[in-house]
């Protein structure tokens, strides 16, 4: 579950955690937008603008996009970033990357300076500490 804890209100009910090579290399890449109904968490290992630098390569519809600070607080949100997209840069450093449905932020509210956490769909453990203290 994606949740805003500044709002103490839910974005999504799903989570997908991308933290292997394959799994950032991959993203939503060949995805199918009636099957993604999910949040899509990229966990980068230290702030960086670059380092958060995302594209749309291959992604066949639109999406949002929200990029989080190493205390989860969202820096910088992009909606209805379009396909094929060649780069897609943070204004501010970020540790996460979080690709969501198109209108995801609008619809829920989401802003910058929100505190979210995540728990995964699959798993039981709760992701509230910094990244270079988890293993999500």
């Amino acid at each position: 579950m994606l949740f805003n804890a500044t709002q103490h209100k839910i974005v999504l009910k799903r989570v997908r955690i991308a933290q292997t090579f394959w799994q950032k290399f991959k993203g939503l890449m060949g995805e199918q937008r009636e099957r993604f109904d999910y949040a899509l968490v990229f966990v980068l290992g230290r702030e960086s603008r670059a380092g958060a630098s995302i594209h749309m390569l291959f992604v066949q519809f639109p999406i949002d996009v929200a990029f989080l600070n190493a205390k989860k607080q969202v820096v910088d949100l992009v909606e209805n970033l379009q396909p094929w997209t060649l780069n897609c840069t943070p204004k501010k450093p970020a540790a996460f990357v979080v690709e969501l449905p198109a209108g995801t932020i609008e619809e829920k509210g989401l802003k910058k300076g929100d505190a979210v956490e995540w728990k995964r769909t699959s798993g039981t453990r709760v992701c509230k500490c910094f990244l270079f203290l988890s293993q999500v």
